[in-house]
């Protein structure tokens, strides 16, 4: 197969239009369930089903995930940062809104630009770039400030989200700064989903959840939407678009999630939705696509 990566296409802009939907409204199914399951443990089953389901890709592909390559020891660092991510996010929506949480969260690009400029070699930010971190951080700040003044007492989740941001950033610098950066994609989310398979639940437990406290319908529905369609198959769909097209381009694409998110939040759960923070989370998606362009 031809390694030459090519410009958008109709089909690649369908997708990822597609795929930065689904992200975004992954936060409103965590919340509708949250009753009757425990926020982290959703992330654990989540990651549980996500698991066993790449390993029934493997296996009728008949790809091996256990050849070594001496990418254990950053896989399992890499699995424990993804691990913890999600038990801040999950965790963090007890305390926030969906929409917000989603234009936290994707402060991740921003950072993770700032991590590869200091610590991968070619991975400079130019003027334009500098820019748009800045701008993404102008609208943390933004977020940040109505948390705090607005009288919604979200503050707490939104830092969750931060956190998780910082964490997100961290795994893509170490997977690129580390010999996960030669691993296929299937391998490194083989590690990511396995580890966090193992984690989440015991964080679950040592936080006091209740756990699983009923199973609906819309429990069901729920828990397949994030591990069957989110976890599974759009970031398979992510790792075909890479193969196949230019990554800083798609990249770009990636600022219509938080959108996304705040959109659904807002539709979806009824969520409040100010002038400030949406000119903050527009802030942000702005700084994401700066980040993402080249000189």
């Amino acid at each position: 197969m031809s390694q030459e990566r090519r410009a958008l296409d109709a089909t690649a802009i369908s997708v990822m239009v597609l795929l930065t939907a689904l992200w975004g409204f992954q936060q409103v199914t965590i919340k509708w369930i949250a009753p009757d399951v425990s926020v982290v443990m959703q992330a654990g089953i989540r990651s549980f089903v996500a698991t066993a389901l790449v390993l029934l890709w493997c296996f009728f592909r008949k790809y091996s995930l256990f050849e070594r390559d001496g990418t254990l020891a950053a896989g399992i660092a890499a699995g424990l940062l993804f691990a913890f991510e999600f038990a801040f996010i999950y965790g963090g929506l007890a305390h926030t809104n969906a929409s917000r949480m989603s234009v936290f969260v994707y402060l991740a690009p921003p950072l993770t630009a700032l991590g590869l400029h200091f610590f991968v070699a070619g991975e400079r930010l130019g003027a334009l770039q500098w820019g748009g971190v800045l701008l993404a951080f102008a609208g943390l700040v933004l977020a940040f400030s109505e948390g705090f003044f607005s009288g919604g007492n979200t503050w707490v989740g939104d830092l969750c989200g931060l956190v998780a941001a910082v964490l997100w950033a961290a795994t893509t610098v170490l997977i690129r700064a580390t010999r996960l950066a030669r691993a296929s994609a299937t391998k490194t989310l083989f590690y990511q989903l396995a580890v966090s398979a193992l984690v989440l639940p015991l964080a679950s437990v040592a936080l006091g959840e209740k756990g699983v406290s009923s199973i609906t319908p819309l429990v069901v529905a729920s828990l397949a939407y994030q591990s069957v369609i989110v976890a599974f198959a759009s970031y398979l769909a992510w790792f075909w678009l890479l193969t196949r097209y230019l990554a800083a381009r798609l990249s770009v694409l990636s600022f219509l999630t938080p959108l996304f998110g705040m959109l659904s939040g807002v539709v979806f759960l009824s969520e409040p939705l100010s002038a400030h923070f949406a000119a903050a989370a527009l802030a942000i998606a702005a700084g994401i696509a700066l980040v993402n362009l080249r000189r």
